[in-house]
């Protein structure tokens, strides 16, 4: 008997239910694909969520999903994956040539952890909470106690998994969050100014950067990609093929993640193109799966900007709703066989570009209001509307030159879509094809998508505008580059930029609150398979040390500069133990999240005061280097918290700096002009004291 691809075989399996139950043929490589085709989504968050809710993770919760959405039905057509199918979706090829020697997430040491604990409250909690915590962690640790127990379970958990953390992660801190995703999950990213100011040379610019990042969907495709390397030891590259032609679906209470691979049967030809807040599918690959030519996407895009000149109903505006209000408009829409379809549509899009109308809000820069558009489109009356937030990677480009993107955020973090717009950048730099070449490809076409909005619905819509407009009246967005010195002076006093740049935050804060806060920085885990972040907590005795000399007019230059160092060493050492598995949250997470799983009561170390204090992130931040010149942004994750992000460049460092406006103790301009302050002092300091003697 002979498999469909003609090769003679003996095994006969049955289709799955969603193929109405035809006995099919299957030779061994058809079988490897359909089970690479059921490959487990392993998708964690660069920042902790302290809510974590109470349920136990299901096998539906666990699998990388290709869905279709039937008559409002969520249905998935495949099952979750166990631990020994967990495999690239192309084997052989450079970017995963090292995926199966990665080592697998560790449990860390029961004692270890907890002691590092206690020592990473030292400067945030006062001396007599601390003696009762350590009473707690003590009760935690006896023989045959909480401690004991749940660290046993996790570890017969981590024997069954690649990454043991991954599922739980993928539910607690992003599929189970209710909250909408802008601001509070996808980060926007401000891109460089392109020189062009008309409508014409925002056409021909979006053309060029749909090529490039066709061309960078070509290097994943094939996996030409190398191996990203971290200190001499490659990177889990699991999350660079779940980018493109990827989606989030919402759902009550929970959300998914669809993506549809390059190497299955009849994926993905288009990408999806807004504007004017309608919506178009347009084909860019052709039935090889080729990319059209540059004059043909120019074509193309024209024929849709003269399509859509007059404003459409706002539906995209739904995507940054609760994610609950959203999911139960979403089903209702899907009723629709036409809904669906033009949804269907957009989910399946290799990515979104967003062809936006230039706004500007009078008191913010440009750069500041590039930043609030790739944040969460600005609102409805800028370009809220012209966005679905759901989908992975949108790019958007003004007639003015503004250029932003926006992801969101279960799939990744920033190294791959920063390394995807960096090679789109340069793609375009050493482009010498023209717009104006005769067109090759006569058949490419586009389609308008079509929905039937209800009353209903536009109540939604208009109640989500009204919202989000609220939630865009709170956020405050500060683009703060400081150009008076980068990483190289820094380098040049033998420091590390980020830790360096990490105590110039911690100075900062002290100076505006007059406290220390826990403080969040996303450190890579993708050392192990399927890692995704652990938090460096960059508060320690030893920053509070530096700040506390800093702040002492009686203090000398010489020691404030020793108190530096010393931080400095702290930070980069707790850093390495994070980025090795050797940190405190994730551990920490899995073990309350262990409890909940066999039912049990939480134990006493989790209801602690201090634990809650630990997790109260005032400071969030996250370092994003890149060749080009951009700043990422993202939302503060507690309400008197600030957001940062920093992306240091040789002779620059490059800000974001968030806060809410309904918090009357946090500012994101002062903490821009403290922060300026900061680096001027520290560089004073080192300026003034000799460099440390060789031994």
């Amino acid at each position: 008997m002979r498999c469909e691809c003609k090769t003679r075989v003996n095994n006969i399996r049955r289709g799955s239910p969603h193929h109405h139950q035809i006995t099919q043929i299957r030779c061994d490589s058809c079988q490897l694909r359909e089970r690479v085709n059921r490959m487990l989504s392993r998708l964690p968050l660069t920042c902790f969520r302290q809510a974590v809710p109470h349920m136990r993770p299901t096998a539906a919760s666990m699998g990388y999903q290709t869905n279709v959405v039937q008559r409002g039905v969520n249905r998935t057509t495949q099952p979750a994956l166990h631990r020994e199918t967990q495999t690239p979706p192309v084997l052989g090829g450079r970017m995963f040539s090292q995926q199966k020697a990665l080592p697998r997430f560790p449990v860390p040491p029961l004692e270890q952890t907890l002691g590092k604990y206690i020592q990473q409250l030292k400067p945030l909690v006062a001396p007599e909470q601390l003696e009762q915590t350590k009473k707690i962690v003590a009760d935690f640790l006896k023989p045959n106690g909480d401690g004991e127990r749940l660290q046993r379970a996790l570890l017969q958990n981590a024997k069954k998994k690649d990454n043991w953390l991954a599922d739980w992660w993928l539910d607690a801190a992003y599929l189970t969050f209710r909250c909408p995703v802008v601001v509070n999950v996808s980060p926007g990213i401000v891109l460089p100014r392109q020189d062009f100011d008309s409508i014409d040379g925002q056409v021909e610019f979006a053309a060029k950067l749909i090529t490039g990042v066709l061309d960078y969907g070509y290097k994943i495709t094939t996996q030409q990609l190398k191996v990203d390397m971290q200190g001499g030891q490659p990177m889990c590259m699991d999350q660079y093929h779940k980018i493109l032609a990827a989606c989030r679906i919402p759902g009550a209470k929970k959300d998914r993640f669809v993506t549809y691979p390059p190497y299955q049967v009849n994926s993905p030809r288009h990408i999806i193109v807004a504007h004017n807040n309608h919506f178009f599918a347009m084909e860019v690959l052709d039935e090889e799966k080729k990319p059209f030519c540059l004059s043909t996407i120019h074509r193309l895009l024209k024929d849709i900007m003269n399509d859509s000149r007059t404003p459409g109903v706002p539906l995209g505006v739904m995507t940054t709703e609760h994610r609950d209000t959203w999911s139960h408009v979403y089903n209702n829409l899907c009723h629709d066989p036409t809904n669906q379809q033009s949804i269907d549509k957009i989910s399946k899009g290799l990515f979104l570009v967003c062809l936006d109308q230039p706004t500007q809000v009078q008191g913010h820069s440009f750069l500041d209001n590039i930043a609030r558009e790739a944040l969460y489109g600005g609102g409805v009356g800028s370009n809220s509307g012209n966005r679905w937030f759901d989908k992975t990677l949108q790019l958007m480009i003004r007639p003015d030159g503004g250029l932003g993107a926006t992801y969101e955020h279960s799939t990744a973090e920033g190294p791959p879509i920063i390394s995807l717009v960096d090679s789109t950048l340069d793609y375009i730099t050493h482009m010498t094809e023209s717009v104006n070449k005769t067109p090759e490809d006569n058949h490419a076409d586009f389609e308008k998508l079509k929905f039937n909005i209800d009353d209903s619905t536009l109540r939604h819509i208009d109640e989500a505008a009204r919202n989000l407009d609220k939630l865009g009246s709170d956020i405050s967005i500060s683009i703060v580059p400081f150009t008076f010195y980068g990483k190289e002076y820094i380098k040049k006093h033998k420091l590390s930029p980020d830790a360096f740049v990490q105590m110039a935050l911690q100075l900062t804060f002290f100076k505006i609150q007059g406290i220390t806060t826990a403080t969040y920085e996303s450190g890579s885990l993708r050392m192990f398979q399927y890692g995704r972040t652990e938090t460096i907590r960059s508060c320690s005795v030893d920053s509070q040390a530096f700040v506390e000399a800093m702040l002492n007019p009686n203090c000398k230059h010489s020691e404030r500069a020793a108190l530096l160092r010393k931080a400095i060493q702290a930070h980069k050492k707790y850093t390495s133990e994070a980025m090795t598995g050797k940190g405190i949250d994730r551990h920490l997470l899995g073990l309350k999240l262990q409890s909940i799983e066999l039912g049990e009561k939480l134990p006493a170390l989790f209801k602690d005061p201090a634990y809650s204090k630990s997790l109260h992130f005032r400071l969030s931040t996250s370092q994003v280097p890149s060749k080009h010149d951009f700043t990422m942004c993202f939302g503060p994750v507690v309400p008197d918290g600030y957001g940062i992000c920093y992306n240091p460049h040789k002779n620059h460092i490059n800000f974001s700096v968030s806060t809410f406006n309904t918090c009357a103790a946090t500012n994101s301009e002062q903490f821009a002009k403290e922060l300026h302050e900061s680096f001027f002092a520290m560089k004073e300091t080192l300026d003034n004291t000799p460099p440390p003697a060789k031994l």
